[in-house]
This record gives C-alpha cells, structure tokens and sequence, in this order.
C-alpha cells in the first residue's frame, strides 16, 4: 500500500541558540544537514523541543527559512505553528507558509480549554491559509484532550491531513487509525510508543531521540513500514533505553544537553528551560557514550 504523504520519521529540532542567546543560524544548519545524512523524512521547527513557547514571531520565521534554505527540498519541512490564540496562531501559519514550510504542526489550544465547537473553529480558521494542516494532540502540555470524534469531524477539511498523537492513549491511537479518512497520517508523538502505533496501523513518528540518533530512528520506521517486525523489534529495544532517558527531565533539556556534547549546538536555554542537574548529566553522558554518539574519552 502506498504510504501516505507525511508518514515516516519527523525530527522535531532543538532550536540552537549562541553564547548571547540569539538565534544560531549556523548551527541550525548543521542540525539540518545531520538530519538529512541521517535519513530523516522532514524537520519540524519550532515544536516544543525547539523552546517554541519562548521564542519570538521573527525568530520563529527566519527559523522556519533557515531549515527551508538548507533542506533544499531533499526533506519536508513541518513548522510547529500553534497558539492558544486562533488570531496568533493564524499569524504563525501564515509566516510559515510564506517561508516555505510544507505543512504545519498546531498544537491543541493550551491553557483556555476550549469546547469542541471550538476547537473545530480554531482548526478550521488555520486551514484556510492553505497550508496542510497537522492536529498535535498531548494533553498533558495543553490540558486538553482532543477526542476521536471531534478529530474525525476536523478531518473532514481536505487540508487538514493528519495528527500527531501523543495523548499517551494506545486506544485512542487506534480508534482514529480506525476511523480515520483515507489520506489522513497518523504519527506518533512519543518516540517510546512509535512501534506500537504502527503495528496499529499509524504511519511513523514526530521524534526527539532523532535530534541526536536519525539514521536509527529512521530506520526503526522504515522497518515498521515495511511490516520487518521482528527488526523493528530489535530496534526498538536496541533504543529503548534511549528514548527513556532523554525524558528523565522535561523535554527538551535532556535532548539539548546531548546535541551539545555531540558539538552540534551550544549548551544554551531559554528560561524557564534551564540546564539539566549534576546527576541527569552524568546519566546522559554515560548513555551518549553507551550508543558511541560521543568519544569514550569525552
């Protein structure tokens, strides 16, 4: 069967940051061209592990054109482009889609709570800039859960053509693999769960622990893809312990922390994101060094 278009392996990038705290143009580039080497499908920008919630409209659209003029068309580009406010997250989206991007990531509106009238007006106001429009459900960020049937009524908008789940819901995962519209991805947004959303039938994964290791969790989709289950499943337990560990504080600390030991980006954050403690860097060095992402002698 044919995959759909934006299945496969979506690495949701760390935004670099230098010394003074500015927008690290050169190393996002280097970010972007370790992903492409790696095998990656598309890169999404301005996700919440690129700090998205602290950083600037200007900052997110010259992102956003940064990893467009690198990537050159040899991946997608998906720019994380939501908002609690329909008006500003209309703004994101239309800047995105200036910039180059191929499709959005929007984010369920967090903190306000709307109803499902709502969210289906929130989402449907995003479409109508014509850009492909990807539904990010993770309750436990935006204290929403978007339920299956609201999703399936959205997916009925020809431009909004899949969701990124990470409700933390299996059933709910397969429920909407169940009764989704054909054409409709279905990616999961916790790297942990990957396997068992494709054994559901979903499509691939939005990835964190693709920031510092693509080509192995392209190639665990890959597999997956293809129906190679029991590679698939040496794979996943070959990462296990990764994807595990790169949650051991909030996301994106950990990830960031290991992107700047490999020499991809400086240690820097924005507040209230901060650097991990003492005893999270000891256990994030040795696991760098167990999957031979840095030197033994670093």
């Amino acid at each position: 069967m044919k995959a759909r278009k934006f299945a496969g392996t979506w690495t949701a990038i760390i935004t670099p940051f230098t010394k003074s705290g500015a927008l690290d143009e050169k190393a996002l580039r280097l970010i972007v061209r370790k992903q492409i080497k790696g095998g990656v499908t598309g890169i999404v920008p301005i996700g919440t592990t690129g700090e998205s919630p602290t950083t600037t409209p200007a900052e997110d659209r010259r992102a956003v054109e940064t990893v467009v003029e690198e990537a050159k068309g040899r991946v997608m580009v998906m720019a994380g482009t939501g908002s609690n406010s329909t008006r500003e997250a209309v703004a994101h989206t239309k800047a995105a889609k200036e910039a180059g991007a191929d499709a959005c990531l929007v984010v369920a509106p967090y903190y306000n709570k709307p109803t499902p009238d709502g969210l289906k007006q929130h989402y449907a106001a995003i479409a109508k800039l014509g850009l492909p429009v990807i539904v990010y459900n993770i309750k436990g960020r935006t204290g929403i859960n978007i339920d299956t049937d609201t999703l399936m009524e959205m997916a009925k908008n020809p431009m909004i053509v899949g969701v990124k789940e990470a409700s933390g819901d299996i059933e709910q995962m397969k429920e909407v693999i169940a009764r989704r519209p054909k054409g409709f991805t279905v990616l999961s947004g916790d790297d942990s769960m990957t396997l068992a959303l494709m054994r559901a039938g979903g499509d691939g994964v939005v990835s964190v622990a693709s920031n510092i290791a693509p080509r192995e969790v392209s190639t665990l989709v890959a597999y997956a893809a293809e129906g190679a289950w029991d590679k698939a499943e040496k794979m996943q337990a070959q990462l296990a312990d990764m994807f595990k560990k790169l949650f051991i504080e909030s996301n994106p600390v950990p990830v960031k922390y290991c992107a700047s030991r490999m020499g991809l980006c400086e240690l820097v954050y924005r507040l209230p994101m901060c650097a991990p403690t003492a005893a999270s860097r000891k256990i994030l060095d040795a696991m760098l060094k167990e999957y031979k992402l840095v030197k033994n002698k670093a």
